[in-house]
């Protein structure tokens, strides 16, 4: 997948490398230039001088073959602007923005843009808001026949119940976090543009519950 990095602080170099670790390719835009020596000499993805928002800057980092953006500068108003830029003229799913003050992050959150506020960032998190799917394991017990991990949830589910999707995938969710918040879902609880679901599941369920999450609810499929 190729993902476009706006800000090549410390934080986007780190993430453009795991990017690029990864196996995917990587464009990374700055206003500054010298900037991108944090990269490395062994980065071998694009560098592009420029706004991270406006969208002349964007095509030439390749925004309309990305998969995912980031914007992870030293500005809020910044990352916001270029993260519904993505979205909204683009049509980037797979956006993430980094937001210094965690009380504007609820706001954003809000408009459908995942946030990540600085004080709880870590590549790690990034990684797993941009990725288009697959689950992160973040518990396992120590018979290894069950698992809690956090399995990407397509879009398609949102305004659905938790409920319909426990009883199509056959596992239970053991909770949503909301605008960086925790929280136990019900019988009525409703999925939401940016909830993060974790799932308690057999070990040997993640292939089944990696296609439920991402094919959407059953009516929704041809």
């Amino acid at each position: 997948m190729h993902v476009v990095i706006m800000g090549c602080g410390r934080v986007g170099a780190e993430l453009a490398q795991a990017l690029e670790r990864q196996s995917h390719t990587v464009a990374v835009v700055d206003q500054d230039p010298t900037a991108f020596r944090r990269l490395g000499s062994g980065f071998g993805g694009r560098r592009v001088s420029g706004v991270g928002f406006d969208q002349d800057t964007l095509r030439e980092a390749g925004i309309e073959e990305a998969g995912a953006f980031a914007a992870v500068s030293s500005g809020d108003n910044s990352n916001i602007i270029a993260a519904r830029v993505a979205r909204e003229m683009f049509g980037i799913e797979h956006v993430a923005a980094r937001i210094y003050d965690p009380k504007r992050a609820e706001v954003y959150q809000r408009l459908g843009i995942p946030t990540v506020a600085t004080v709880r960032w870590t590549a790690d998190q990034m990684l797993r808001r941009l990725l288009p799917s697959g689950a992160e394991p973040l518990w396992r017990d120590p018979s290894g026949g069950v698992q809690l991990a956090e399995v990407h949830t397509s879009s398609a589910w949102v305004g659905h119940r938790v409920s319909k999707l426990q009883e199509e995938a056959g596992v239970r969710v053991a909770f949503l976090t909301r605008v960086g918040e925790a929280m136990l879902p019900t019988s009525e609880t409703v999925l939401q543009e940016g909830d993060l679901v974790h799932v308690m599941m057999r070990c040997d369920q993640m292939d089944q519950v990696e296609s439920v999450f991402t094919a959407g609810p059953e009516e929704g499929r041809s």
